[in-house]
């Protein structure tokens, strides 16, 4: 994880303690620099922090279409979320990233 995105959660002891975000549905969007970059990784070490908070972690799973198993094109993401790869930050995401 991050650590700006650590450091946000972390930040977040107020709205634990008074469990706000309790019950409350999230899902998770992340990038990383390349295929293999541990993007699994990532948002399974985010769904903890969702956890912690009581969120219901409600994910894509393999859900949408045909776009999850395109070929023709470099695309990120999996059934935990929403993804792209940055590649040296000038990467943008793609129509089919997007979608």
């Amino acid at each position: 994880m991050a650590a700006q995105c650590k450091a946000f959660f972390d930040a977040t002891s107020d709205i634990w303690a008074s469990q706000l975000l309790a019950g409350k549905p999230a899902g998770i969007f992340r990038s990383t620099g390349f295929h293999g970059g541990g993007q699994e990784l990532t948002a399974l070490k985010a769904i903890t922090q969702l956890a912690h908070h009581g969120m219901m972690f409600v994910p894509l799973g393999y859900t949408s279409g045909g776009g999850m198993f395109e070929m023709e094109q470099v695309r990120s993401g999996s059934p935990y979320g929403a993804g792209t790869y940055a590649a040296d930050g000038s990467r943008q995401p793609t129509e089919l990233e997007l979608q």
